[in-house]
């Protein structure tokens, strides 16, 4: 008979976490399961449960890490990057599809259905993450460089392309092209169409 796993471990939520994310990356969310977990971590099946009521919980937390993950990223790439508006959301537009494609499996738990109180808290999670990109474009509106009249729908827009680029990028489906050619290209005729008239 074996001796039970202990409960007691450093950080056990950040130990999950990150073994989660290395389950996640290689098998999925379907993959994923708290019991499982525990054996990998070294500690109790119950132990989890303590950070983790069910798996719904683990995933959400999972998103939230992504969302944190990306938002520094963006965050290091955008403070301070020079050049005008199109040289600067290039330079989003790029490191967002990079981080797709490092963390393809992350970045569907982060763009999952959001519901209920957790749901609020992953919105919440996405807004501090994309908080740079939309201050660069209230910026190109103020300056005239793209139409005032766009605020809201712009960003909007400029998310839901980026989002079909991280998935064609991600998925392999982007084609013959060099990713940073069709990035490029593909965010100069979006700008092209949100310059004042």
């Amino acid at each position: 008979m074996t001796a039970p796993r202990p409960y007691h471990h450093g950080d056990l939520r950040t130990a999950l976490l990150r073994q989660a994310e290395r389950t996640l990356a290689e098998h999925g969310a379907d993959g994923l399961s708290l019991r499982e977990l525990a054996r990998e971590v070294g500690v109790s099946h119950a132990a989890p449960r303590r950070h983790f009521p069910d798996k719904r919980a683990l995933l959400d937390a999972l998103a939230e890490v992504g969302y944190e993950r990306l938002g520094r990223r963006l965050d290091a790439a955008l403070n301070g990057a020079e050049g005008d508006v199109t040289e600067r959301l290039v330079l989003f537009a790029q490191v967002y599809v990079e981080f797709a494609v490092e963390h393809r499996e992350l970045l569907g738990l982060m763009h999952g259905p959001k519901e209920g109180s957790r749901g609020d808290r992953l919105r919440e999670a996405n807004d501090r993450a994309f908080a740079a990109p939309v201050r660069l474009l209230a910026e190109a509106r103020a300056r005239g460089d793209i139409d005032p009249d766009t605020t809201g729908r712009a960003d909007m827009a400029v998310l839901a392309l980026l989002q079909g680029l991280a998935v064609l990028a991600a998925t392999g489906m982007n084609g013959a092209k060099p990713l940073g050619v069709l990035v490029s290209e593909t965010v100069e005729t979006l700008l092209a169409g949100l310059r004042p008239r």
